[in-house]
């Protein structure tokens, strides 16, 4: 009964700036650290960012650092991942993660969204 929708993927050139958002909804008790992951073809899946509820602490994969930022909005349920100087390398599909309990009585699960395609060209 939870679900995790992406949507602002599309294509961009190098150098350009996107924003991606991730909506959690469903039942939802607390929502825990939420991120954001990617992968390319042929490649594993990577941390891209992630934030945690209580103290906003955030981490951020190398190879974006200073580049993508993210945030939420805990009242919407939405994580945001702004991403500027998009390069190349950039290109993958993005996905939505997120620690989630849906009732007070258990603990957290996480959850994935469909993911939505980023395509950087050079």
């Amino acid at each position: 009964q939870v679900q995790l929708v992406e949507s602002g993927g599309g294509w961009v050139q190098a150098g350009g700036s996107l924003s991606l958002s991730c909506a959690a909804s469903g039942t939802i008790f607390s929502l825990g650290a939420m991120g954001w992951y990617r992968q390319a073809p042929g490649k594993q899946r990577e941390l891209v960012a992630r934030m945690l509820t209580t103290t906003r602490t955030t981490n951020y994969a190398d190879s974006v650092k200073g580049r993508f930022t993210i945030s939420r909005d805990n009242a919407k349920n939405t994580v945001y991942l702004q991403m500027n100087s998009l390069k190349p390398e950039d290109t993958a599909v993005y996905y939505c993660n997120a620690e989630i309990r849906t009732h007070r009585w258990e603990g957290a699960n996480e959850y994935w969204g469909q993911g939505t395609q980023v395509t950087v060209s050079s």
